[in-house]
């Protein structure tokens, strides 16, 4: 009986085939990695060319006319002042109200509120949901029932606070659960072992080391507000 005529594949050793998929996969992680690196050289080019265009061009109306004078027809005495107080009005005002509701309702529904009440699952189901629902549609929400309406507060800082303060609440809320949800529970059954009740234990064990992630859920949040416009112009 004949011997079987081995192929070529058979007759190239392994080793050079593994060196030469090596090989190739090095020359695609390197063409990959020049694609990136242009790509993003390209985009941050691009925007240094537009700031520096920019900063030009406004260069010579940098001053203190600028921030100290009110909107103007004129272009050479128009100033930001309105929109600079203005916008620090708002946000100050968006904070006092959203931050101590939603904290506040982070701590309820993570750490007192029961799973299997229908009201609680009802209430963390309309969050999620709030939490998508596009900016505009607020704006709409609050011209109809804040700036007429039932409160009837006209344009005013108050009404916008308002606006901007649904806005940002149910980001606030689920930021603050996630963080309040990644403390250990160990340092909750630890308190309440030695004889803490469980508002001791989430004052002064839980909420402390949760506050680094609340703040930065926070500070998120507000910096949203104080970009949004949509609302504010419906």
């Amino acid at each position: 009986m004949s011997a079987i005529a081995s192929s070529p594949v058979d007759s190239v050793p392994v080793d050079s085939l593994a060196s030469r998929v090596d090989g190739g996969r090095r020359v695609r992680n390197v063409l990959f990695r020049v694609a990136i690196i242009t790509s993003i050289g390209v985009a941050l080019g691009v925007l240094a060319i537009l700031l520096v265009d920019v900063f030009i061009e406004g260069r010579p109306r940098l001053n203190s006319q600028l921030l100290s004078s009110m909107p103007s027809s004129r272009p050479k005495k128009a100033g930001i002042e309105s929109a600079i107080w203005g916008s620090i009005w708002v946000v100050l005002t968006t904070a006092a109200i959203a931050l101590p509701l939603g904290v506040g309702a982070a701590l309820y529904l993570e750490e007192f509120a029961r799973k299997d009440r229908w009201y609680n699952r009802l209430i963390e189901l309309n969050i999620q949901n709030l939490a998508a629902v596009p900016s505009v549609v607020y704006g709409i929400l609050g011209l109809a029932f804040v700036a007429r309406g039932p409160l009837h507060y006209g344009f005013t800082v108050m009404t916008g606070a308002l606006i901007l303060a649904m806005l940002v609440l149910p980001t606030i809320v689920i930021t603050s659960r996630e963080a309040l949800r990644a403390v250990p529970p160990s340092l909750r059954d630890g308190a309440m072992a030695l004889g803490a009740t469980r508002w001791q234990a989430v004052r002064r064990q839980v909420l402390p080391n949760a506050i680094p992630g609340i703040a930065t859920g926070s500070v998120l949040s507000v910096s949203r507000a104080l970009g949004e416009s949509a609302p504010l112009l419906m």
